[in-house]
């Protein structure tokens, strides 16, 4: 693994020690962030289910202004802060030990990104997601990355899924806020729905 872009690009990225963490591939990883290219600069980014912290250091590393960790689990912990210190980017993160659900139930936030990659099949995006909306700036975008057949809700508190992309066995959906999606499509022109 390594950070494709921005300020700490090229730098190696270790992962967790064991089978419970999926890193996400490179070809999902620089799809998620050409989908977020216009709204990178400065924003708050939640990376949930954390890893290695490649989703979140990625980000940071294209001008994020903030990103907390969270992932329950020590080795993954270690291995962010390790990759955040080697990326240089410490200074703009904060790393957190939880489960996903208690964490945004201290009402953390807002947030202009969420970033979720739970572990594959166990339904985790479907009952994190209102939970997650209610966290989010009124221009907040919230990624999910799920197996390519898991089922997502249409809707989630304020926020719709707006598209679906897929790559190999992953499942890229992307939610926002119906007025915002109208507004950045104006902005940006529209994208392909679907991949």
């Amino acid at each position: 693994m390594r950070v494709i872009t921005g300020s700490a690009r090229g730098t190696r990225l270790e992962a967790p020690p064991g089978l419970s963490t999926r890193p996400t591939s490179e070809m999902c990883k620089e799809a998620v962030f050409s989908i977020l290219h216009f709204e990178l600069a400065e924003a708050r980014v939640l990376d949930l289910f954390a890893g290695s912290g490649q989703m979140g250091i990625e980000a940071l590393s294209r001008g994020a202004k903030s990103c907390v960790f969270v992932d329950s689990a020590r080795p993954a912990q270690t291995a962010i802060r390790r990759n955040l210190a080697a990326a240089k980017l410490a200074g703009r993160a904060q790393v957190v030990g939880m489960e996903a659900e208690a964490f945004l139930r201290t009402n953390p936030g807002p947030f202009e990104i969420a970033l979720l990659d739970p572990p594959y099949g166990q339904q985790l995006c479907q009952a994190l997601l209102p939970l997650v909306a209610a966290r989010m700036s009124d221009g907040g975008v919230i990624v999910c990355e799920t197996g390519r057949e898991e089922e997502l809700p249409g809707q989630a508190g304020e926020f719709s899924l707006s598209r679906t992309y897929r790559y190999g066995r992953a499942k890229v959906s992307v939610y926002r806020k119906q007025q915002e999606e109208e507004e950045r499509d104006a902005a940006h022109g529209d994208l392909p729905r679907q991949l």
